[in-house]
């Protein structure tokens, strides 16, 4: 528990309206998507960079950890107060403070919500590609944090890459800025890139300058059925063998389309095995071409069914099969572990392969879908809590799967980050250097382990 002087000292820095500590605020901010939950001693609310900096000096000189958070809405408990202390929630700091069409870029807070900037880019005939399957509440704060990415990550890569520069308040309470408004610049370390995907332990962002594209004329929606898993694959590394990079390629499994079709009928055909949602976009006379060579290319590889979308209204359509994936899941199992393996696309029928083993072994279901693309897999290891035994088994069915990612190559997490839930498993994929090497910046920055303590890295 803070005590009243501090609480008192926080009031003073933020507005006595802008600190919680009532139980039913303090829940609020306790969890997020792993089901998860610690409960902090007091929640603030900053509206700008000088009070969060007065903040962790605070925090810094009294010895509290503080727990930045944005919308909540991560998987792998990156934002969790573990331990109690200050959650520090960036959710005021909400304006887009210019777009430059000059420049193809933008400046923003972190408290903005991802599909809103997107949206606000577009009406400018501008486009911001990152996509993370949460874009309608997370904010761009907390994809900077964790290096978000999404199905058009294949085309145009993850947050990181367009990142440009940040304004940042360090753990003892120095702002600084990195990077700028040039796309080139070597003068000193990269530390734009090292701060992006350090999950809120190296500093807290008070503002993002975001390259940004020119949004493409015209795109196409694809949805192709094919009658083996490694049909499926094969087509991803045929289609990029022949000069095309689609700007999506997710992929659903067997165990996936049966989840959907049971629940929604969508009248899947009997012998699917897998399904590719492709879509292509730019220029338009190109990308007809594209999917008329996309449909010549994959036809010899076991393909049951190609669905090609005439107008917006019927690429909706093709994406529904996608976005019913997640309410189809709890027809399976109550509770489930989402994970997010990465293995080289060519690799992506042998980690299928090893997760059929693994479902075998453990005796539970295990449902498989993701972006192909970049052999980005989200593994969705499915049980019931009540179950005795189950939770248990899941924890080494997680094990076992992260060890198949790295035995071919991959990565035990593309997307959600480390976090609390993955960090038990950090020396599987990292030597002990590596990790001392992570450490020893972080306590260059952190001497105090006040910023986000007790994530990413071993206990």
């Amino acid at each position: 528990m803070l005590d009243e002087p501090i609480i008192q000292r926080l009031k003073e820095i933020v507005g006595a309206e802008n600190i919680a500590t009532e139980t039913q605020d303090l829940i609020c901010n306790s969890y997020d998507a792993t089901q998860m939950e610690f409960l902090p001693d007091a929640v603030v609310y900053p509206g700008n960079a000088e009070e969060i900096s007065r903040v962790l000096k605070l925090a810094n000189g009294e010895r509290i950890p503080v727990f930045p958070r944005g919308a909540g809405s991560g998987f792998s408990g990156g934002a969790l107060p573990k331990g109690g202390g200050i959650v520090l929630v960036t959710t005021r700091l909400n304006r887009i403070l210019r777009i430059d069409q000059e420049n193809l870029l933008a400046e923003v807070e972190p408290g903005v919500v991802t599909e809103h900037f997107q949206q606000e880019v577009e009406k400018l005939g501008l486009f911001y590609p990152p996509d993370p399957a949460s874009l309608k509440f997370s904010t761009l704060g907390g994809n900077v944090s964790e290096n978000a990415g999404g199905p058009r990550a294949v085309k145009y890569g993850v947050t990181r890459d367009f990142v440009m520069g940040l304004e940042v308040v360090l753990p003892t309470g120095e702002i600084i800025r990195t990077g700028g408004e040039t796309y080139k610049g070597v003068v000193g370390y990269d530390l734009t890139r090292l701060l992006v995907g350090s999950e809120g332990t190296l500093g807290v962002v008070t503002k993002i300058i975001f390259k940004l594209l020119p949004y493409p004329e015209a795109k196409k929606t694809m949805l192709t059925t094919f009658d083996s898993i490694d049909g499926a694959a094969r087509a991803v590394s045929t289609i990029i063998g022949n000069k095309i990079i689609p700007t999506t390629l997710e992929f659903m499994d067997h165990a996936t389309l049966q989840c959907v079709d049971r629940r929604f009928n969508l009248g899947l055909p009997a012998e699917a095995r897998a399904v590719l949602l492709i879509e292509v976009d730019g220029d338009r006379e190109l990308i007809e071409k594209q999917a008329a060579k996309i449909h010549e290319v994959i036809k010899p590889l076991g393909l049951v069914e190609f669905k090609v979308a005439k107008d917006a209204a019927e690429s909706e359509a093709l994406w529904k099969v996608r976005r019913l994936v997640s309410p189809s899941l709890r027809d399976v199992n109550p509770d489930k572990y989402n994970e997010d393996i990465v293995v080289p696309r060519s690799k992506v029928p042998d980690v299928i392969r090893r997760i059929e083993q693994i479902q075998q072994k453990y005796d539970i279901p295990i449902v498989n879908f993701g972006h192909a693309g970049d052999g980005n897999i989200h593994v969705n290891i499915m049980i019931d809590k009540a179950v005795p035994g189950m939770e248990e088994k899941a924890h080494g069915a997680i094990a076992d799967v992260f060890r198949a990612a790295l035995d071919l190559g991959g990565t035990m997490s593309g997307e959600h980050g480390v976090g609390l839930s993955k960090q038990p498993f950090i020396p599987l994929e990292l030597s002990p250097a590596q990790i001392a090497t992570m450490q020893a910046i972080k306590k260059a920055l952190d001497p105090n382990n006040i910023l986000n303590p007790g994530k990413m890295f071993p206990v």
